[in-house]
């Protein structure tokens, strides 16, 4: 499950789910009360891992 599921059954865009999973005021309640719960029925959890290379935080080597 990914944000682009989340956004396509939430009916909004990826920005808007990623406002959202971010805490970004930006967001009406009531798009965000509709995010959150496509969240909580799917089970959605964020990816550290995914996160962290799309932030450019990641302090790992691969060999």
């Amino acid at each position: 499950m990914t944000i682009y599921d989340i956004s396509e059954k939430a009916g909004v865009s990826i920005a808007t789910v990623s406002r959202v999973l971010n805490g970004s005021s930006s967001v009406s309640q009531k798009t965000r009360e509709k995010v959150l719960d496509v969240i909580e029925r799917c089970g959605y959890k964020p990816n550290a891992f995914a996160r962290g290379l799309g932030l450019n935080t990641m302090k790992t080597i691969g060999i």
